[in-house]
C-alpha cells in the first residue's frame, strides 16, 4: 500500500485549503483512513478519520471546519478544512488500516499566517 498526500500550503487564517491521500497498491477491504497532523514540538494527533462504512470522527479542535470524505472509485481521500488558524499548523499525514497493518503517507505542510 502506498500513499501520497498532497495540497498543503501557506494560507491566511480564515482560508481554506483542500488536502488529499492517494492510495494504491493492494487496499480492497480496508478498515479506516485518517487524517493525523504534527505541530513542531508536538506529538502526533488524529485530526479526522473515516470508517469504511462511511462514518466519520473529528478532533473537537476542528469540528465544523473541516470535513473529511472519500472517492472510492479515485481511491482518494480528502480533508476540506476551512476557517483555518493558526494552530492548524503543521504536517499532515494520511494513514490507512487494513487487517491490523497502518500505512502512512509522506506528509504534507500546512502553515497558516495570522
Amino acid at each position: 500500500v502506498q500513499l501520497q498526500a498532497s495540497g498543503g500550503g501557506l494560507v491566511q487564517a480564515g482560508g481554506s485549503l483542500r488536502l488529499s491521500c492517494a492510495a494504491s497498491g493492494t487496499i480492497f477491504s480496508w478498515n479506516a483512513m485518517s487524517w493525523y497532523r504534527q505541530a513542531p514540538g508536538k506529538q502526533r494527533e488524529l485530526v479526522a478519520s473515516i470508517i469504511s462504512d462511511g462514518s466519520t470522527n473529528y478532533a473537537d479542535t476542528v469540528k465544523g471546519r473541516f470535513t473529511i470524505s472519500r472517492d472510492n472509485a479515485k481511491n482518494t481521500m480528502y480533508l476540506q478544512m476551512n476557517i483555518l488558524k493558526p494552530e492548524d499548523t503543521g504536517i499532515y499525514y494520511c494513514r490507512l488500516d487494513r487487517r491490523g497493518v497502518s500505512y502512512w503517507g509522506q506528509g504534507t505542510q500546512v502553515t497558516v499566517s495570522s
